[in-house]
């Protein structure tokens, strides 16, 4: 008695929507059952891949299923599949497993595309694989320009969405349901904690690193959106996503390279803000200069004035010592580019400039014009009225966490009287329910809990104030030892940038009005170091 021959069917739909909505994996199963009934096959084994394309092999059935059929105690006569796009839309990919199959004597089947093995229908089958890896690619083509519209049209596309962000429906275009991005009020107090830590501290401790943000975030308790603890990359991720300015960036990279794409064919998308454009350019500009601001203690306590505080204008690095002698036997000393003094003129073209002059311009400038009474009080005037606007915004914030308190809470007491009521038994499914609900609640009165304790009392600034405090600090940083002078100029100057032709303070005015209520106290207490991740 002769033994049947042993099949193996290959069943398979390209996304996993399809495999949950569509009649296509049990049609290929039936037809390819039926087939192989007709020819008196037995069906040893089925490999279904649902939501996986066929423009490569990465695909964990197709894998074991050659695996098994490579074995060496031959389980497998041939494998069926509904047409040979099913088993691979690349040509080479179809014929370099077509002959590994070979060479264990398993042949492929295409039920509807039935070819023998002469060198005409080995051509037919390659010709066939030609058009399929083209339709695919013309298929993948007229997709992208559709989701490409999608994106300008201001809709989701369904790519993974960033946390403090989450969908909306807004519209219905036949049995498609458009979605946009809308701000989940709770999570969205995650991500401006995450950027107020990195930018400004916590408690007056000045700027953290994100690592110390990151260990900030899970001492708290807060957790990402999959309830995981926060690392140094998710963190990373979230201080340099635009989205959180406004805007929402689509077809970056290639799909399966990866690799970036030219710009010109990125799609931005208009979506709410979390945080203000300048919020989050400053973050850009923080991590591009690696933070000069904080460094380490050999810096800080080093003889040189704008240590940490000098940078490059053309790269972002730091402007450090370097000295010179003259044929006279003078040692001068420049702020040097690091870039370029460390890679050469390929990393940076560089620049330098006298210590003496760059310490006396920046020392002048801020004693002559920052800390003039009038200068003082047109600054603190204006960081009073961005407050006030800041407050409405805030208290929109609020209610809407109290909006999902609440709802959460309706929620909750809906069920509970329906247990009540009789109308439903408490068995596990509810249980998950009213815990998921109850989750949701107590994370929005956490986030309400954060605001209502970073909500700061109203200061109020006496001019004398002012004027004690502008003498002040036109003596302390123009007269005295060199670490005496840095630290306060650290207590209001964030970064000095050195161009060319120009050279431009940067400071916050947050950071000027803590100095100002400090008084004489500024320079006592220096913040210690905290290593940055980057």
């Amino acid at each position: 008695m002769v033994d049947s021959v042993r099949a193996a069917l290959y069943l398979r739909v390209s996304t996993t929507r399809q495999a949950e909505v569509d009649l296509s994996i049990p049609d290929q199963q039936g037809q390819t059952s039926a087939y192989c009934a007709r020819h008196s096959w037995r069906i040893v084994a089925e490999y279904v891949e649902p939501g996986a394309s066929a423009m490569d092999d990465h695909r964990p059935e197709f894998q074991r299923m050659i695996e098994r059929a490579c074995d060496d105690d031959h389980p497998i006569d041939v494998i069926v599949v509904h047409s040979f796009s099913r088993f691979f839309r690349d040509a080479f990919g179809l014929e370099m497993y077509v002959r590994r199959l070979a060479k264990h004597n398993v042949r492929l089947v295409s039920i509807t595309q039935e070819l023998g093995d002469d060198p005409a229908q080995v051509m037919m089958r390659q010709v066939i694989a030609l058009f399929d890896e083209y339709q695919s690619r013309e298929n993948g083509k007229h997709v992208l320009r559709a989701m490409k519209e999608n994106a300008r049209q201001g809709f989701y596309n369904g790519a993974r969405l960033p946390l403090g962000y989450s969908l909306a429906e807004v519209e219905k275009r036949g049995h498609r349901t458009k979605k946009r991005l809308v701000i989940d009020p709770v999570e969205a107090e995650t991500v401006r904690m995450i950027y107020r830590l990195y930018l400004e501290g916590d408690t007056g401790k000045g700027p953290m690193g994100v690592k110390e943000v990151t260990k900030t975030l899970n001492g708290r308790g807060l957790r990402t959106r999959l309830g995981a603890r926060f690392g140094v990359a998710s963190v990373h991720k979230v201080l340099t996503n635009p989205v959180y300015a406004g805007r929402w960036r689509f077809n970056q990279r290639e799909a399966k390279s990866g690799r970036a794409k030219a710009e010109n064919e990125v799609i931005e998308i208009a979506v709410p803000p979390i945080i203000e454009t300048a919020v989050f350019d400053k973050a850009q500009a923080s991590l591009k200069a690696r933070d000069p601001r904080v460094l380490p203690p050999r810096v800080v306590t080093g003889p040189i004035l704008l240590t940490g505080l000098a940078v490059c204008a053309t790269c972002g690095g730091a402007m450090t010592l370097r000295t010179g002698t003259s044929k006279s036997g003078k040692v001068h000393r420049y702020y040097t580019c690091s870039t370029a003094a460390r890679v050469g003129k390929t990393g940076c073209k560089g620049r330098s400039i006298p210590m003496d002059r760059l310490d006396g311009l920046v020392t002048t400038h801020l004693a002559d014009r920052l800390f003039g009474p009038n200068r003082l009080a047109g600054i603190l005037t204006s960081l009073a009225q961005r407050r006030t606007a800041g407050d409405a915004e805030v208290r929109d914030r609020v209610e809407a966490l109290q909006s999902e308190i609440a709802q959460a809470e309706d929620k909750l007491k809906r069920l509970y009287r329906m247990v009540e009521d009789g109308v439903t038994d408490m068995d596990d499914l509810l249980r998950e329910r009213l815990a998921a609900l109850k989750s949701e609640r107590e994370r929005a009165k956490a986030a309400l809990e954060r605001i209502k304790a970073q909500s700061a009392p109203s200061i109020v600034i006496e001019p004398d104030q002012l004027e004690r405090f502008g003498t002040f600090m036109r003596e302390k940083i123009t007269v005295g030892e060199t670490s005496f002078r840095r630290a306060y100029l650290r207590a209001v100057v964030e970064a000095v940038e050195v161009d060319d032709h120009i050279i431009r303070i940067h400071g916050s005015k947050t950071s000027l009005e803590q100095a100002v209520v400090a008084g004489e106290q500024i320079g006592k207490g220096v913040r210690s170091f905290i290593r940055k991740w980057r």
